[in-house]
């Protein structure tokens, strides 16, 4: 084959294929790239920075040919510049625009545009100075676009992807290619169209090579089904840095009514991992300083807030760990005794609803102030299981049948085994699945249900503690959130901030737990707004709930009188309890001793 003939060959290429880096000579020789490629091939890789440059050269052209053609166009210049700027202004965020910053910038640069460009047209384009303005503005104008960090990181992840064709090839997933890709705050995702035959498992079984040949970070890479829950395709998420890597403070409570979602802390996305307990039950897993009771002061702090759900606890640690959530926890269950007529009371309260439910001709109970829903949080559930078995069969019971009446379980473990959660079902009765990092895989499963880990849930992967994985109705794939953490200031400001605006018991429940404490004749009696709570000394029982706490406070020896204490000679809540504890100690005549423990300052009555 002559060289001309070769020659005429490669032109052809050129045109119907595009840029063709070099062709090899009969000789041996190479025909290196024309001027036109190697500028052409230059410029497409820096078509984000040219960018400002490429629309000032566009609008010189559209000044020059208007001014020569239409010269009397310059009204609609300005017009479409307005139009534009108002636009980007009021509706920026939903195309591509989030901060505000950006949205002032775009308009500036439409304004900015259409002012030029309605002189130019009146003017001519090569009239001074028009000519230097336009490069001095551009120039001016050019600088935050250059500078914008996610207009950069998403020209790194372009670049970066355009080599995904060898990266597929070396890692065995020949074929794949690239579909879009996306910046966000902390990262990209990008989604991929799989080779046929090719599945999402195979990607995950090769996670830690893709990570070598993108460069990241390791541990940087997560793969995810895509929306369409398509079997060809799958979501690459790579993050430049762990966002996670530090604590989050805890914003405050996110609801005010059970119905709604809680926000337990953010993704790797920045998104919140919010979950519904309504109607749900929960299981809260993961070994030793995994970060199980931060997540339980968050799901704390959040239902405090809450005005129509009532909050009920057994922590057999002494009450070590919600103790200082006592002035908003209606009941709370210290020891094995309590602990067991609590779910047992719970179980009765469902009987109750279920019966007001079948009688009034409805199916669900719907959470308000005046009929809340009523939420139960155990606390190291392995204890309960050892101490008090007799006690799990009510549990179970509350399990089964507390979904429709609003009677919710919230169970938190180590490791929920089947002999930690009891010889019963009570573990598959809960739909809400919170793991945080586990020392062995299978603990994995044990948490979220079986095969969970093989899916990709990896909670012995989780490296820092309040790192998680949530498994829910609305949360079918595997992304990391971290519970926010929340102080020990933080947790006695919310709960005195929410003590007096907690809920009360219906009167349908109060009932039930007043039939079932004298049909059962337990120590424990209900107030009369149906609340249970432990016994203590005998303060006598005459005169109004004021004047026997009162009487249980002079009578305090010099250590003080405990709460427990206190809602025995009253008969009355531990809220209320503490709201006139508050009072009295306003008024200097009552003092906290130590940490649940009073006394009173002054021999006289108030």
């Amino acid at each position: 084959m002559t060289a001309p003939r070769q020659l005429r060959r490669h032109a052809r290429r050129v045109r119907r294929y595009g840029i063709q880096p070099m062709m090899f000579m009969g000789d041996g020789d190479r025909l290196p790239d024309t001027v036109a490629v190697i500028v052409g091939r230059w410029a497409w890789r820096y078509r984000s920075e040219l960018g400002p440059a490429a629309c000032a050269g566009v609008l010189f052209l559209a000044g020059l040919l208007l001014h020569t053609r239409q010269p009397g166009w310059w009204p609609y210049a300005l017009i479409a510049a307005t139009i534009t700027a108002a636009v980007t202004l009021t509706l920026g965020e939903r195309l591509g625009l989030p901060t505000r910053a950006e949205r002032l910038y775009a308009a500036t640069v439409a304004i900015s545009a259409g002012g030029w460009l309605a002189v130019a047209i009146v003017a001519g384009a090569t009239r001074p100075p028009l000519p230097a303005t336009l490069a001095v503005g551009g120039l001016i104008l050019a600088v935050p676009w250059w500078a914008h960090g996610r207009r950069r990181a998403r020209v790194r992840v372009e670049r970066k992807l355009e080599a995904w064709p060898v990266i597929a090839q070396a890692v065995g997933l020949a074929g794949s290619r690239v579909m879009e890709a996306v910046v966000d705050v902390w990262g990209w995702h990008a989604r991929f169209g799989l080779a046929r035959g090719q599945t999402i498992d195979d990607v995950r079984a090769k996670l830690p090579a893709i990570e070598s040949g993108l460069g990241t970070f390791r541990g940087a890479a997560r793969v995810y089904p895509t929306a369409d829950n398509l079997a060809h395709r799958f979501e690459l998420r790579v993050l430049d840095e762990d966002p996670h890597a530090d604590a989050i403070a805890w914003p405050g409570p996110s609801v005010t009514t059970i119905t709604e979602p809680i926000d337990l802390g953010p993704f790797e996305d920045a998104a919140p991992a919010t979950v519904l307990f309504l109607r749900r039950h929960g299981l809260i897993g993961g070994t030793t300083g995994s970060g199980k009771s931060g997540c339980v002061n968050v799901l704390m702090g959040n239902l405090t807030a809450c005005e129509d759900a009532v909050i009920w606890a057994i922590d057999l640690k002494q009450g070590m760990e919600l103790q200082p959530w006592a002035p908003c926890i209606e009941r709370l269950a210290t020891t094995p005794t309590e602990a067991r007529a609590l779910l047992r009371d719970a179980a009765a309260i469902i009987q109750a609803r279920a019966s007001y439910l079948t009688a009034s001709g409805l199916r669900t109970w719907q959470p308000t102030p005046q009929m809340p829903a009523l939420v139960v949080i155990i606390d190291e559930y392995a204890e309960l299981a050892d101490t008090v078995p007799d006690a799990l069969a009510y549990a179970d019971s509350v399990a089964r049948l507390g979904r429709a009446v609003a009677v919710t379980l919230i169970a938190a473990t180590q490791r929920p085994t089947q002999q930690a959660m009891g010889q019963r079902a009570i573990r598959s009765q809960m739909d809400v699945r919170i793991a945080f990092r586990v020392r062995e895989k299978g603990d994995a499963d044990l948490i979220l249900g079986r095969g969970m880990r093989a899916a990709g849930w990896h909670a012995d992967t989780l490296n820092a503690p309040g790192k998680f994985l949530v498994s829910a109705p609305e949360h079918d794939v595997p992304r990391r959130a971290r519970a926010y953490l929340i102080t020990d200031e933080t947790v006695d400001a919310t709960a005195a901030a929410h003590a007096d605006s907690r809920p009360a018991l219906d009167d349908i429940s109060a009932s039930a737990l007043r039939s079932a404490d004298h049909g059962s004749g337990a120590n424990t009696a209900p107030n009369a707004q149906g609340r249970a709570h432990a016994t203590g000394p005998d303060y006598g029982s005459g005169g109004t709930p004021e004047a026997m706490l009162w009487v249980a406070l002079s009578l305090a020896p010099d250590t003080g009188v405990s709460v427990a204490e206190l809602m025995s000679a009253t008969g009355m809540s531990r809220p209320w309890v503490y709201l006139r504890l508050r009072e009295l100690t306003s008024r200097h005549q009552a003092t906290q001793v130590s940490r649940g423990f009073w006394k009173a300052t002054d021999e006289h009555e108030p």
